[in-house]
């Protein structure tokens, strides 16, 4: 009795139901069967138009205009996306017009969050309206400011860091269309940096990613988004340091509850 309940529950169980990623895809022969076969070709499909596809933009400034705080447009310097697929040293400047947009709105905000194509127009498409709605939001009601909203096009991560620097923001947040993969080409990514300026290293940054339907959610990413906030006005830092500096924290509190000792009230 105990062997059949065992078989039962082995049946049952699928790694299929918990993942999107390609397992248990069987096989046929020395292959693996059509079904399988083709849906890797339609999920290629898909990850190629989500690279090569524009943002719908007007349907975004539309959205995004509700928020009352103002909205930018700049460019990166890739004229076209072949140019930004092939260059991605020209998705990190902004173009010289772009850049004289901007210096003439020196906000000195606390925050400026800024919406990039990257690699996935689908991404951005899907879940940019409501994950910086709910950024907003959060940050709004920590009473800190935000600078127009910029949005970008041929856009790498490192835009961002001209762009705040000169609007004078103190954080940067980047919404970003993430490379898209074979089970997923709608994921959105956010990267978090305190005091950015031009040049700033990737490990300077901190990143949540995976944000869509089948992945993060968008309530989940905007408190994590609100929380590396808080964390990076507290600390004046970001990326790895941060990171190291809350395991240091955490590992302290931690001894510190083991001896016998109240959890202590901390900067962080």
């Amino acid at each position: 009795m105990k062997d059949e309940r065992e078989g039962t529950a082995a049946a049952s169980f699928d790694l299929r139901q918990m993942t999107d990623a390609r397992v248990r895809l069987g096989r046929f022969g020395a292959g693996v069967p059509t079904r399988a076969a083709q849906s890797f070709l339609l999920d290629h499909a898909r990850a190629r138009q989500a690279v090569w596809s524009e943002v719908n933009w007007a349907s975004l400034r539309a959205a995004l205009g509700e928020l009352k705080l103002g909205i930018v447009e700049v460019e990166s310097q890739a004229i076209d996306r072949a140019t930004y697929v092939r260059r991605p040293d020209l998705g990190r400047k902004l173009s010289t017009e772009a850049a004289k947009r901007l210096a003439g709105m020196r906000s000195g905000a606390d925050i400026v969050i800024i919406v990039a194509d990257g690699l996935s127009a689908n991404a951005i498409d899907a879940n940019a309206v409501p994950l910086v709605r709910a950024i907003v939001e959060r940050l709004l009601a920590r009473r800190l400011s935000i600078a127009p909203l910029v949005l970008t096009s041929q856009a790498r991560v490192a835009l961002g860091d001209p762009i705040a620097e000169t609007l004078r923001a103190q954080i940067c947040i980047m919404v970003i269309g993430e490379r898209p993969g074979l089970s997923a080409a709608d994921s959105a990514g956010v990267y978090v940096t305190y005091s950015p300026q031009s040049g700033t290293p990737d490990s300077r940054r901190n990143c949540i990613s995976n944000i869509r339907a089948g992945g993060l959610g968008i309530d989940n990413a905007a408190d994590g988004v609100a929380s590396l906030v808080a964390d990076m006005l507290k600390t004046g830092i970001s990326g790895v340091g941060l990171k190291n500096a809350l395991e240091t924290y955490c590992r302290e509190a931690v001894a510190d509850v083991a001896g016998g000792a109240r959890l202590p009230h901390r900067a962080l």
